[in-house]
């Protein structure tokens, strides 16, 4: 068991396991993540990548192993707590408040107004504003600012989901299935966008579109039941054939 992380990594995965009913759907799995890289996790159904992020994020308690972002070990700490050390989540499906606009969700989300005794003491203010406008830029929003948010694309909501952790300003975001349901064009810009928001942190996304993979992926790391089956850069991935066999070639 480590005693303090290793030092030059924002993200360090040691031994990391949970079993189920005695299965183990994460296996001793040891990975680290550099600041400002884009990391994707791939892999078959059933190989643990859900597990993982939920495994970091606090939604399930690790059996053994640990997690180091940057100087803080995270598997001893409640889910809410993890979230404050700068690590941001997002599920498959948007969740979004989807009576209010595009705005209201950003403004709700800014971090002053998150707890009870800062949203009693809330201000919109002209920095609060700017700073939900940044966001809007960044996620392709900003003349939508006003619309209610049902009333977006789904690929629009999942960029208003994106937007909602930005605004708390994570250093560690991590995206489960970022690009599912959305039109090619959407796709793309989404690629733009995780390119642009890795200045300052780190991104950590599951995804099964290889040709998205492709486009944002600085390193892939393939899960096979639970532990790790190949990792490096997207061409050494492509060209391994234990991946093209129990993954890519399927």
């Amino acid at each position: 068991m480590l005693d303090s992380r290793p030092s030059d990594y924002m993200l360090n995965v040691e031994g990391l396991t949970v079993s189920f009913d005695g299965f183990k759907a994460v296996d001793d799995l040891s990975f680290y993540v550099d600041e400002e890289e884009i990391r994707v996790i791939i892999g078959p159904n059933g190989a643990g990548k859900t597990t993982v992020l939920d495994l970091i994020c606090g939604r399930t308690r690790a059996s053994a192993g640990q997690v180091w972002f940057r100087d803080q070990e995270l598997t001893r700490l409640k889910e809410h707590e993890i979230v404050r050390t700068g690590v941001g989540r997002k599920f498959q499906n948007p969740t979004i408040y989807e009576d209010l606009t595009v705005f209201e969700n950003l403004e709700i989300s800014y971090p002053s107004g998150r707890t009870v005794f800062g949203a009693l003491g809330f201000k919109k203010t002209r920095a609060v504003i700017d700073r939900i406008e940044e966001i809007a830029e960044t996620i392709f929003l900003a003349d939508c600012l006003h619309h209610v948010s049902g009333a977006l694309s789904h690929g629009q909501k999942q960029w208003l989901e994106i937007g909602m952790l930005l605004i708390q300003d994570p250093a560690l975001l991590m995206l489960d299935e970022p690009v599912a349901g959305m039109s090619p064009s959407e796709r793309i810009r989404t690629a733009e966008l995780l390119q642009t928001i890795t200045r300052g942190r780190s991104v950590l996304v599951i995804e099964h579109d290889m040709a998205f993979v492709e486009n944002i992926a600085h390193r892939v790391t393939v899960l096979h039941q639970g532990r790790i089956l190949a990792e490096g850069s997207m061409d050494k991935i492509k060209s391994d054939p234990r991946v093209v066999e129990v993954y890519l070639g399927h």
